[in-house]
């Protein structure tokens, strides 16, 4: 059986993660967000963004991992990308 192997790369990832939950959580309590619509065609806050581009970029990571053998750092970078244009655009 193989295991996850916990690159640097992986764990940095994760990491941003979890700043980033901390972060918009403070954001959230000082500056209460407002709905909007953007291109996901739905009315969205800061936080529902997030949701939608963590999640996608967690599976936009995990499929780098796992079916690209290519660096992981570019699969990072193309998670980061999505999530900003969602975090900006969606």
């Amino acid at each position: 059986m193989e295991w996850m192997a916990w690159t640097l790369p992986v764990a940095v990832f994760f990491i941003s993660v979890g700043v980033m939950l901390a972060g918009m959580t403070v954001w959230e309590i000082a500056r209460p967000s407002v709905a909007r619509r953007g291109f996901l065609r739905l009315r969205t806050t800061r936080g529902d963004r997030l949701f939608l581009g963590l999640l996608s970029a967690a599976y936009v990571n995990l499929a780098w991992a796992g079916v690209s053998d290519l660096n992981q750092w570019y699969g990072a970078a193309a998670s980061l990308l999505l999530l900003l244009v969602i975090m900006r655009w969606g």
